[in-house]
C-alpha cells in the first residue's frame, strides 16, 4: 500500500514539473503589420538630370534566443517588430544644385536615423508626441547640414529641396512636410491629401468616408483642435540659405488595405487627383501602379522630374487596429 501511494505521489510530481509552462504569447500590432513599397523616379521631358530622390527604410527590433538550458517550448519564437519610413525630396534646380540637395537631404536623414536610433515601433499616449518632436529635430538637423555644406562649397550656396516623410508604426501614420511635395492616403476609393494644402476642416469633412481619421496637428497628445483651428500651409523648402522653415507634422490612423502615396509635383502638376484615385482603385502591386502613375505624368507632358513612392499597408491574420479614439 505504501509503495503504491509513493508511486502515485512520484507520478503526480513528475506530471507537475514536466508540464509545459503557460507563458502568455504577446503579439503587438507592430509585429503584425507590413508595408509593401515601390518607388519610381524619372527626369521630366526637358530635363537632363533628375532632381528628385526617394528612399524607403524599415526600422526594427528583434529578440532571438541563441542558447539556453530551457526547452524550446518554454521560450518565445524569434520575435521581430518593424516601423517604416518613406521619404521623397524634390530639389529646386534654380542653379543646377537641385539633384544634389535632394540627394543630400535623404542621405543625411538615413544616417541620422542610425546615429540617434530612437525608433518607436509601438505607439502609446507618450510616444506620439515623442515622434513628432523627433521628426522636427531631424528636419532641423538636415537643414543645418545643408547650411554647413554650402559654407564648405560656395557653389552649393543656393541648394534647396522639399522633403516629405511618412512614418508608419502599428496602426499609426505620422507625416512631416516642408515644401511642395505631397503625401496622400487612399482608402475605400477616396484619395485624401495629407500634406498641408488642405485645411483640417476639409480633412474632417472627407473623413466620413474614411471612418475616423484623427489628426494631431502639432498639439500635445490627446488635445483636441480648437474651433476654427487649421494646420498652416508651408511651401518653404529646406534650404542652404538658412531661411526659417515651418515643419508641418501630423498624425492619422491607418486601416488594413490603406494605400499611402508620396510624390513630387511632377506628378500632381500633370495628373489630376481624380486620375490618381482612378488608377489606385485598381489596387495592383505598388511597383505596377507607381510606374503607371509616372508614365501617365510623362504622357501628359511632364517637364519636371516625376517621383512616386507607393506603399500598401497590411495586417497579418485577424490583428486589426482598434478604434478607441473619440
Amino acid at each position: 500500500m505504501a509503495t503504491d501511494q509513493h508511486d502515485s505521489t512520484r507520478a503526480e510530481w513528475r506530471a507537475a514539473v514536466s508540464r509545459p509552462l503557460d507563458a502568455p504569447a504577446f503579439q503587438p500590432l507592430s509585429a503584425s503589420i507590413g508595408l509593401e513599397v515601390a518607388g519610381v523616379s524619372v527626369p521630366g521631358k526637358t530635363q537632363i538630370h533628375n532632381t528628385d530622390n526617394f528612399v524607403a527604410i524599415r526600422l526594427g527590433r528583434m529578440q532571438e534566443t541563441l542558447t539556453t538550458s530551457l526547452a524550446t517550448a518554454d521560450l518565445p519564437a524569434r520575435f521581430e517588430e518593424y516601423a517604416y519610413c518613406l521619404l521623397v525630396a524634390d530639389g529646386l534646380d534654380v542653379d543646377g544644385t537641385g539633384g544634389r540637395a535632394s540627394r543630400f537631404a535623404l542621405s543625411t536623414l538615413a544616417h541620422l536615423a542610425i546615429r540617434y536610433g530612437k525608433w518607436n515601433v509601438r505607439i502609446g499616449p507618450d510616444t506620439a508626441s515623442d515622434i513628432a518632436a523627433q521628426s522636427e529635430f531631424l528636419y532641423r538637423q538636415v537643414n543645418d547640414a545643408l547650411i554647413q555644406a554650402s559654407r564648405e562649397d560656395a557653389s552649393l550656396a543656393g541648394m534647396a529641396t522639399s522633403l516629405t516623410a511618412l512614418y508608419v508604426a502599428g496602426a499609426d501614420l505620422f507625416f512631416a512636410h516642408v515644401g511642395h511635395s505631397r503625401a496622400f492616403l487612399f482608402r475605400n476609393g477616396v484619395l485624401i491629401q495629407l500634406t498641408m494644402d488642405h485645411t483640417l476642416e476639409r480633412l474632417i469633412s472627407a473623413s466620413a468616408a474614411l471612418r475616423r481619421v484623427r489628426l494631431e496637428a502639432r498639439r500635445p497628445h490627446g488635445a483636441e483642435p480648437s474651433a476654427g483651428e487649421a494646420p498652416r500651409a508651408t511651401t518653404d523648402p529646406l534650404s542652404a540659405r538658412g531661411n526659417a522653415t515651418e515643419i508641418a507634422i501630423e498624425h492619422v490612423q491607418l486601416w488594413p488595405a490603406d494605400r499611402v502615396l508620396l510624390c513630387t509635383d511632377g506628378l500632381t502638376n500633370y495628373v489630376r487627383e481624380e486620375q490618381i484615385a482612378d488608377l489606385l482603385a485598381g489596387h495592383r502591386r505598388p511597383a505596377d501602379d507607381a510606374k503607371r502613375l509616372v508614365d501617365l505624368a510623362l504622357a501628359n507632358g511632364a517637364t519636371d522630374s516625376v517621383t512616386v513612392l507607393l506603399g500598401d499597408y497590411w495586417v497579418r491574420e485577424s490583428q486589426e487596429p482598434t478604434d478607441d479614439l473619440a
